[in-house]
């Protein structure tokens, strides 16, 4: 008897760790000290020294459910985007700079291209938010989870000088609401998309063409998350201060709009103001979902949201243009008790 077979192949392990170091190579910082396989990951702080009163940040997250569509479509590298996102969007959202971030994997069996496949997502998602992938685990768990599945989380840690920190306690009445389009449902509300497609979830069913997607129903549940962080660096260099942000996750505008508020004030977003993505549409109706209860779970065709004083609107649009994304002006701050009205 021996550990390979009791499950789990160590060589297995050596030859993923020799395919994803392409993909790790790539990330690199010049903050980042050693190679790959040590058994912690290194980062030099010298730079931190030049803010005034530096902060850390961290996030952890995972891509819930939708790896088990990344399963049943084989296909595998585009969900590690999903993973780096969850994390660095909620650190960009604190008005820090993601730093580096870690992976793990657990599987029921370690296939070391599907593995590196994996990773190769999870590089592409430290490169869109410059953050460097400095160490990661890929745990065999035979007989703990079928061999074809997996699932995959992540931990990041970023920086913010104090000063620059977005609490949301600059508020006020008159305060502008920009939202930043998604790239679809992200990674959040998965189950409620399993249930709403359940006869869909087959290799056939996802790969079907929707002429109102535009594409296939895999194509677009898979889409990856999108990455905000060089939108918001690229208004904070705009000279804008962003008064408060709210990242669209799990439990839609109900649950994370109030986060971003303080006491006394109330968030007003207009429904109207942008076009919902089709797939939230086909949703909604094939599941018979009432309204609230969809912006009470998804994006709705919003990943991230900022606050910002009237007269930095024009500014903050063009620098989120800029970087890539779309922005709507999508509601207003109100005195008010502290929550949001979607009208």
């Amino acid at each position: 008897m021996d550990y390979k077979k009791a499950g789990v192949d160590i060589e297995a392990g050596y030859k993923s760790v020799e395919l994803m170091k392409e993909h790790v190579k790539k990330t690199m910082r010049e903050e980042v000290l050693g190679g790959l396989g040590g058994f912690s990951g290194a980062f030099s702080l010298a730079k931190i020294k030049e803010m005034e009163e530096p902060v850390l940040l961290s996030g952890t997250d995972g891509c819930g459910t939708k790896v088990k569509l990344a399963i049943i479509m084989d296909k595998h590298d585009t969900i590690g985007i999903d993973a780096v996102a969850m994390c660095v969007n909620d650190i960009a959202c604190a008005g820090g700079e993601p730093l580096f971030f870690l992976d793990y994997i657990a599987c029921g069996k370690n296939y070391p291209e599907k593995i590196a496949d994996i990773v190769k997502g999870v590089a592409e998602g430290c490169l869109q938010s410059e953050a460097a992938l400095i160490g990661g685990e890929t745990a065999e768990h035979p007989g703990l989870m079928p061999e074809e599945d997996y699932d995959l989380a992540g931990f990041s840690v970023g920086v913010c000088d104090k000063k620059d920190m977005i609490t949301g306690e600059e508020l006020k009445d008159g305060d502008v609401l920009i939202g930043m389009a998604s790239t679809g449902v992200h990674s959040n509300g998965f189950s409620l998309v399993r249930k709403v497609f359940e006869a869909e979830l087959t290799k056939e069913g996802l790969d079907t063409y929707y002429e109102e997607l535009g594409k296939t129903l895999g194509e677009t549940l898979l889409a990856p998350t999108r990455i905000y962080v060089k939108a918001l660096k690229a208004v904070k260099n705009a000279g804008v201060r962003i008064h408060a942000c709210s990242h669209i996750t799990g439990g839609g505008f109900y649950e994370n709009v109030p986060r971003m508020l303080k006491e006394g004030t109330h968030a007003v977003i207009k429904k109207d103001s942008y076009e919902v993505p089709a797939i939230f549409k086909m949703m909604q109706k094939k599941g018979n979902i009432e309204e609230q209860m969809m912006y009470n779970t998804f994006n709705m065709g919003l990943g991230m949201i900022v606050a910002v004083d009237a007269d930095d609107v024009e500014k903050t649009m063009e620098a989120m243009k800029a970087a890539g994304d779309t922005p709507y002006i999508v509601g207003s701050i109100k005195a008010g008790e502290k929550g949001v009205t979607l009208c």
